[in-house]
Parts: C-alpha cells; structure tokens; sequence
C-alpha cells in the first residue's frame, strides 16, 4: 500500500505510539520483537525492548504459561485470546508490578499465506477486576450480614416459644412447630400450654400476621398478656380482654386471631373460645373425628365479645388446636383441607400410618400430620400443631431394696424407665436420675456403717401441677461429711440439677426428698422431612370492577394473603373514597383469605362505619372466603346482595 491509502509513515509512527492499548509486533517463531508502542513500554516497565524476543525481554513469560499463546497462535494461526491473565512484571529497576490484562495475539501471514508473524494487543483490567472482587466480597459480607440478622429474627421468636409442654397425671400435651422459609424470616405464631394451680390445663395458640422482627415481637407481647392472665386464674374472658386492650394500643397486634382452650383432666370438663381463629379438632378415642364449634369471637381488635364454648373429653380423647397455615395450604380449597386434617390426624393418632415411631400419640400427630399434610402441598406460612389428650393417672413409683451397691444400677434404672413412660423430656430425666443416683449411693455408704445393710425405700409421683416428687429414705444414722476430693460432693451436685433438694434427718432414719418440675419437649420441625415452602413469585390478586351491577361492586380474584394486602388495602380506601363510598365487595373468586386479608377487611369496615359509609362483604356459603369471615366474626352476607340479600 501506497502512503496515500494509509498516510505518511511519521503520522503512522505517531498514531502507533500513542494508542491506549498496548501493541507489539512480532516476527517469526522466536517472536521477535519488531515494534511496541508506548502504552505497551510502560506497561511492562522495560523501555527497550526490540530486537529481542519475547522469552528474553520478558523471562516470566515461560513460566507463567505466556509463551504458549503466541506458539499456538504462530502454530495454528488461529487468533488466540486470553482474558483477566493475572501476570507478575520485572521492571528494569528491579521492581516486580501485578497486574491483570485481556491479551489477543493475532496472525500475520506472508504473500504464499504462511505465518511469519504475531500482532499483539492488550488490555490492562485490573482496575475491573478488583471492582469485581470488591462488589463481590461486598456481596458476601452483606450476605453473611443478611443471614446473622435472619438467624437472630428466628432464634428470637423460637426464645420466645415454650421450650417445654407441661407433664400432667392426667393429660399428655405436644406441640409441633415448622417455621415458614427462612427467607421471610420468622412468623408470628405462637403457641402455649400452661399447668394452672389447680390442675387444669391451659393451651394457647395465636397468629399475629406478617414475618420478621416486628411479628415476633408482637407475638411475644401478646403471648406474656395472655400468659400472665392464664396463670392468675385460668379466666379465658379476661385473658382475652386484656390481649384485646393491648391490640387497641398496638396496631401490629390488630387481627391477631388466637385460640384458647382449658382443659380439667380430672373430669374432662372443656372450655375455649376462638378468637377469629379455626376450631379446635376432637379426636375421638373410639369415635369419629369432630370439630367443635366456633364461638363467634372476633380476631383481636375486631370487638371487646369473648363467647366461651364448653364440651368435654373422655378418656383417650385427644383435642388438637392449629394454625391456619395448616388449613389454607397451597391448592386446597378451605373446606377440604379441614376434612383431609381431620382424616389424617385421626389415622395418625391410632398409629395407622408411619407405625411403631415410639412416640406417644400426642406426639405421633403433631409430627406426623404436619409432615402428611405437607408432603404434597408445601408451605406458605408458619405451621403449628399443639396437642392434649386425656389419660389414665400413672402409677406411683415404689421400691424397697437392701443398701448394696447393685442396688444403685436397680434404683436408677427404675427411674428412669417411670419418667419415660411420663413422657418427660431427656434433660429432666437426666437430671432426676443423677439425683436418685447420688441419694441411693448416700444411703448404701453412710446410713448403716459399722453394722449391717438395712432397708432403702424409693417412691416417686407426678402431682397435678406437673412436678415429680422423689422420696429417697433410709433408718440409718446421719453422718456429716465435709466435701473433699474425694467425696462429700453428691448432695451438692444435686442441688444444682433439680429444683428443690430437702433433707429431714432424725433418730430413726434420713429422708430426701426432690422436686422437680417436668417438661416433654416441642417439636421444631425441619422442612426437608416433611415439605419445602412455596417459593416464587406470589400469585396475583385481581380487582375487577362490575359494571353492570346496581351499583358500585368489584369482584376479588385470587389469594389474599400478605403479599398481596396492602395492595388491596389501598384498592379498598380508594374505590370506598375513604369510607364515604358505598361499595359490594364479592368474594366469590378469593381463593385464599389468610389473616393479613382479615385485618384489611376489618380496618376498612371500622372506616366505613366512622363515615357512614356502606360496605358490604358477599361470600357465598361454603365459598374460602366465608368459612374465614364466620370464624372472624366478620359481618357479611353468603347472599348475593344485588339479587336477594340476606345477612349472614
């Protein structure tokens, strides 16, 4: 080519030096250095570099595997890229450099088209990559932030929990507990069951809507009211009243559903009331399965109206409360899912499905129902299960062997296998078993020393507030013993693992007592056994406008659940022009009305009746949406209010 196709060679020179990427050229296959333009001088921290090759300028080449790229390429002639090379460079100074670059080694070819050279060109990146490194560490922290700050949302409501179910003489309770994905962080269930003064039972279990921190601590305020008032008396109407107090003062609270039941094991006597919340489930002993009523008491914040209702388990009934992420899962219809919990829950209970679990059948259901239930469906929020069911009273323990060392083997074995069958929790067992331990070994060593091995006598009993009372006596001489290294250190160990140690020493003998109040552990549930959670995008909530209606009407289709409240939330203040607009709502196509719809639907009805206004919720009988607003007590009509309109 001529100068003038490609301009005069000092222009050339010039335009070639001052590129911004680096540039070499090479000739033949020792890749001699031809040309390098000023960018690619500085770079490599060598000023002259031409005339030599490319393994003597730049030694590092060999072994940073350099050198193959502009072999294959002079091999092959194919165009050979590298990209983001992390490459060490030995200045002339001395000095070593780090840097990344993209490099690209092209082909030159002579006039019979063979190789006869090398074009080089690249790019430093490393300023990219480092950005890339950075955002991603960034990344990490804020996840690892993300996920400490996850951790401390549900270790908080778990704290929150019960850690325990009390153990009665005559009842059984368990509860099973399985968060909702840990990407939502933790819900506002939450659940209890109380021994009272007086030997009844007290079984608690609310929902606060909505995830993270703020439902949880929510839950926990309502959860300590409604505690508190329980133990005071067992009152459920006062309990709830103060809950209720407490939702007009906390609006997070607002909504709330909760059930709460007491039970007396002596006669059976049942009494409850639910508070927006689904019926408690009874579980016949030899009967079918039933729900109980519901007692038209509104979610918290609804109405200041407790109604009770009564009924009574027989021996070997078993009584279930749930929440409602166990009824409204994903593709059952409302009704359904009630009558497909009641079927499991009663296989599960007379030990017809996952047989010969070892658990009791309190605990058989609330373990297994949940995973039956959710295998198929998943799900969408908090799933929890508390159960009780009625028993005979165990017998007492009582034993009287000599005070021999096999003795102390014979007495801890005893115990241990009396708690079991109580159904107490393993920390309990422990605690009280290392206690007989160390009273009988007392006795075998001190009580008859010097004459020979008399009687040692062991009794145990469970009383009706659920504290275990074990009696250890002997008609031996006390003999005091300072603790040492060597011994001495049994009374004081034990004093330390149970709740009360008492020692009444006298002329005929020693006898120490030990109280301990029992506990069978709640059940937190791992989503892998028994269904994942629904992930993905939350359907779709449609608010269609009626035309052709009478008068202002719009139909809802689809789930009503949080993710999809505040939207129709704003919907509603919007068409009701804040309460000042008529309007019917039709509910005919909600699929799911989860407890975060019941509270909008209650705000906008308490607006509606500050300004007048008439709004109106038509839920056809036996419709998702109508089964949710009877348990709410919420005013609606299961008639069209545009054909024939009756109250429901």
């Amino acid at each position: 080519m001529s100068a003038e196709d490609i301009g005069d060679a000092e222009t050339v020179r010039d335009v070639f030096e001052r590129m911004p990427i680096a540039m070499l050229a090479l000739e033949g296959p020792d890749h001699k250095i031809v040309a390098v333009n000023a960018l690619a001088r500085k770079l490599s921290g060598r000023a002259h570099q031409v005339g030599g090759t490319i393994a003597e300028v730049f030694p590092a080449a060999l072994t940073q595997q350099v050198l193959d790229i502009y072999d294959r390429a002079y091999r092959t002639g194919a165009v050979q890229n590298a990209r983001e090379w992390r490459l060490q460079v030995e200045h002339d100074d001395g000095s070593r450099s780090e840097s990344y670059f993209d490099i690209v080694v092209t082909p030159h070819r002579d006039a019979a088209g063979a190789v006869s050279g090398l074009s080089q060109y690249s790019v430093e990146v490393t300023g990219r990559v480092r950005e890339r490194e950075a955002e991603r560490r960034r990344a990490e922290r804020a996840e690892q932030r993300y996920a400490r700050a996850r951790d401390v949302v549900v270790a908080m409501q778990l704290e929150l929990l019960p850690g325990g179910m009390p153990v009665l003489p005559r009842a059984r309770a368990a509860a099973g507990y399985l968060p909702a994905d840990a990407d939502t962080a933790a819900g506002g269930d939450w659940f209890d069951a109380l021994a009272l003064g007086d030997g009844r039972l007290a079984l608690v279990l609310g929902d606060v809507a909505g995830h993270g921190v703020a439902a949880s601590a929510t839950m926990g305020q309502l959860r300590a009211v409604v505690q508190d008032r329980l133990l005071d008396d067992g009152d459920i109407t006062v309990a709830l009243a103060a809950a209720n107090r407490l939702a007009a003062r906390l609006p997070a609270a607002r909504g709330a559903t909760i059930c709460v039941a007491v039970l007396d094991p002596a006669d059976g006597s049942l009494t409850y009331c639910t508070a927006g919340h689904p019926p408690p489930l009874l579980v016949g002993a030899g009967g079918p399965s039933r729900y109980l009523p519901a007692t038209g008491a509104p979610p918290l914040g609804g109405g200041d109206r407790f109604p009770l209702g009564a009924d009574r388990l027989a021996v070997g009934d078993l009584l279930l409360l749930v929440s409602d992420g166990l009824i409204e899962r994903p593709g059952r219809e409302y009704a359904e899912s009630l009558v497909e919990l009641a079927n499991v829950a009663e296989d599960t209970a007379r030990d017809r499905v996952l047989r010969d679990s070892g658990l009791t059948p309190v605990q058989r259901v609330c373990v297994q129902t949940i995973e039956l239930l959710l295998r198929p469906t998943g799900h969408a929020d908090d799933v929890t299960m508390l159960a009780v069911q009625r028993v005979p009273p165990p017998a007492p323990l009582r034993m009287s062997f000599t005070a021999a060392m096999p003795s102390i083997g014979r007495a801890h074995g005893a115990v241990g296998e009396w708690l079991h069958d109580l159904g107490a929790g393993d920390q309990d067992v422990t605690a009280i078993r290392h206690a007989v331990s160390e009273l009988v070994t007392n006795c075998v060593q001190h009580a008859y020393r010097g004459g020979a091995p008399g009687r040692v006598r062991l009794s145990a009993d469970l009383d009706g507030g659920g504290e275990v009372r074990v009696e250890v006596a002997d008609d031996g001489t006390w003999h005091e013993h300072p603790p040492s290294a060597s011994g001495g250190l049994g009374l004081i160990l034990v004093e330390q693992m149970v709740h009360q140690l008492r020692l009444r020493r006298g002329h005929q003998g020693t006898t120490a007592e030990v109280r301990h109040r029992i506990t069978t552990p709640a059940r937190l549930l791992i989503a892998e056994r028994v269904g994942p959670p629904v992930t993905g995008e939350p359907d779709l909530l449609l608010v269609l406008d009626q035309p052709a209606a009478p008068g202002p009407r719009v139909r809802l289709d689809g789930p009503v659940t949080l993710a999809t409240a505040e939207f129709l939330a704003k919907e509603l203040q919007r068409l009701t022009r804040n309460g000042t607009r008529p309007l019917t709502v039709d509910l005919t196509g909600v699929t799911l009305l989860a407890s975060a719809g019941v509270v909008v639907f209650q705000h906008a009805l308490r607006r509606d009746a500050e300004q007048d206004g008439r709004l109106v919720l038509y839920a056809p009988a036996g419709s998702p949406a109508q089964h949710v607003l009877s348990l709410s007590a919420m005013p609606h009509t299961t008639a069209d209010p545009h054909t024939e309109s009756t109250e429901a």
